[in-house]
């Protein structure tokens, strides 16, 4: 039993630094933390960058590690969900972004110059499909 224990903890520390390392690499190797602060142009906040990645890594993994549920006023959600939207969709920008995937993909369909259009679409494609899926799916 004390073999299991033991043996069951290694895996579970040594799959925790594998995901760590693989996370860690995504956003030194991309780049998309000082991508995001040139282009929010908040230098100044490199700490408070730091201690959210960090602190979201790990409280987020011990909520999840617990299935703790936390019962909010749903006045309270909305800001949190918006924040929380910000936040993803400017990840997402940095990292499109870091990549050339926007000016590369309007090359090769022919449509450089329409740039804007491409982006455009996108983000009312996917601001319109999320108010689909939370006003259908979610309230039935």
């Amino acid at each position: 039993m004390v073999i299991k224990s033991v043996f069951l903890a290694f895996i579970g520390f040594g799959g925790g630094i594998a995901v760590g390392s693989g996370f860690v690499a995504f956003l030194t190797v991309l780049g998309i933390i000082p991508r995001l602060m040139q282009l929010s142009k908040t230098f100044c906040y490199i700490r408070a960058y730091e201690w959210s990645v960090i602190l979201g890594a790990v409280l987020g993994g011990w909520v999840n590690l617990k299935d703790i549920s936390f019962h909010l006023s749903p006045l309270l959600l909305v800001p949190i969900g918006a924040f929380c939207g910000v936040f993803v969709g400017m990840l997402a920008a940095a990292l499109t972004e870091v990549l050339n995937v926007m000016p590369i993909l309007a090359k090769r369909i022919g449509m450089g110059e329409r740039l804007l259009v491409i982006l455009m679409a996108i983000v009312l494609g996917k601001v319109l499909g999320s108010l689909f899926h939370w006003m259908v799916y979610v309230n039935q």
